[in-house]
């Protein structure tokens, strides 16, 4: 690379601003000069190409006897143009010292503009320009010459240009000025957040909140979701080892009281107890292992719906192989959700899995989204749930039929799921019969 970017906003800024309008400056003024010069030049050839109309109507007015005009004055004192009039009979030059000059002119036989660069008049080189035209006033055919040396005029430009440079140069102290000022101000807003984030660090605030800008206000909401996310983490973490220690203690509890008797002999319904006690401890570890899996909103984590839907289609269609799983979606393959991919399939899992378990012949998912609404629908035809039932569904635990296996826990933990994106999770009475379970993130 010809050069490194700088580190920071400002100096990115900077560096791009600046040269920029520098250039841009530097640019202008050559165009100006260039500009200038064709529009001197412009003017002055319509200058001297009016003068030469002027003469020529002089001459008009007089029969075309050149003795009669008044000259002098007119072009050597007001104007200062050099002047040629010929006809057959004489030859005007004004001023005398041009005649070598402008003599050679009238054979040229182009008329119009005219240019003669480097010649010397007086000892002195001259450019000039001139402007020639050929007509006849009562019969006598003449050549008219009014020309300008564009010296005096160059020196007018050079001097012009050269102001024009001037200001430039100063037009660009004050464009880095503005800039300079301009970046400060757009970056005034940057040192509140700098401030925050350092208190943060300190431990004085658990959370930025400033009066940040359009442009930082989305990373001042990131941030403050990753510090709630980090919070609900360690707060799950701590619940999960309360309720481990709490929900574990009875059973080791009676564990250790029947280990602890020697007196009484290991029957058949000791060992049973045992077993018992040890079963409830090994729901316990599973079901808290499994919410430990949970991540909840984290940036940058999203899921492919349609796809993790029919690879856990595919799934339970081999595990209940009488039980039709189908699937409706207004999704394309490619669309993404802002939700970790591990969640998605919790709650896609065990609401399929309790669909599969009750279903008579089918279950429907559909997974729709609106706008930021993301909505998933899981509809078996089993024998449904009573009014008095669907409001106890979710609870951890909670099993509504003792001789179906399970633990009580898939749509419990679809609660805990959907709670952490802010949800929620309605249970309805299909129509017809049946069980519709829908999703709300």
């Amino acid at each position: 690379m010809l050069f490194r970017k700088p580190s920071s906003v400002k100096g990115t800024l900077l560096a791009l601003l600046l040269p920029s309008g520098i250039l841009l400056m530097g640019i202008a003024w050559l165009v100006h000069g260039l500009l200038l010069e064709r529009m001197s030049r412009e003017f002055l050839e319509s200058r001297l190409k009016d003068e030469v109309a002027f003469l020529e109507h002089q001459i008009r007015e007089v029969g075309g006897d050149t003795g009669r005009l008044q000259t002098g004055d007119y072009f050597q004192d007001v104007f200062h143009h050099a002047f040629v009039i010929h006809s057959p009979s004489r030859t005007l030059v004004s001023p005398e010292s041009w005649r070598s000059l402008l003599v050679p002119l009238i054979t040229v036989g182009q008329e119009g503009s005219l240019r003669v660069q480097g010649a010397d008049v007086s000892d002195t080189e001259v450019d000039i320009v001139a402007y020639r035209r050929s007509f006849q006033a009562n019969g006598i055919p003449f050549v008219v010459l009014v020309s300008e040396d564009l010296g005096a005029l160059k020196r007018s430009q050079s001097e012009l240009h050269a102001w024009t440079a001037i200001v430039s140069l100063l037009l660009i102290l004050l464009l880095v000025s503005v800039i300079w000022f301009g970046i400060n101000l757009a970056m005034r807003p940057v040192t509140p957040i700098k401030a925050a984030l350092k208190r943060l660090q300190e431990g004085e605030i658990s959370r930025v909140d400033v009066g940040a800008p359009e442009e930082f206000k989305p990373l001042v909401s990131q941030l403050n979701q990753l510090l709630n996310s980090l919070d609900q983490r360690l707060e799950r973490s701590r619940d999960a080892l309360a309720n481990l220690s709490h929900s574990i203690k009875t059973p080791i509890a009676a564990v250790r009281q029947i280990l602890s008797d020697t007196e009484r002999p290991l029957t058949d319904a000791l060992r049973h107890q045992l077993a018992d006690r040890l079963n409830d401890i090994d729901r316990q570890l599973e079901a808290e292992m499994r919410r430990s899996r949970f991540a909840g909103p984290q940036l940058g984590k999203s899921a492919y719906p349609v796809k993790q839907a029919r690879d856990l289609l595919w799934m339970f269609g081999r595990l209940y192989p009488d039980t039709s799983f189908e699937l409706s979606s207004s999704l394309t393959e490619d669309s993404r959700w802002p939700v970790e991919e591990q969640d998605l399939n919790e709650v896609l899992g065990n609401l399929l899995d309790n669909a599969g378990k009750w279903a008579s012949r089918c279950v429907e998912l559909s997974l729709h989204q609106h706008e930021r609404r993301m909505r998933i629908t899981v509809i078996d035809d089993g024998p449904g749930v009573s009014e008095e039932d669907l409001a106890q569904l979710g609870k951890r635990g909670l099993r509504l039929d003792q001789q179906t296996p399970g633990h009580g826990l898939g749509l419990a933990i679809v609660r805990d799921i959907v709670a952490r994106y802010g949800g929620h999770v309605r249970f309805e009475l299909a129509s017809g019969a049946g069980l519709q379970v829908v999703v709300e993130l």
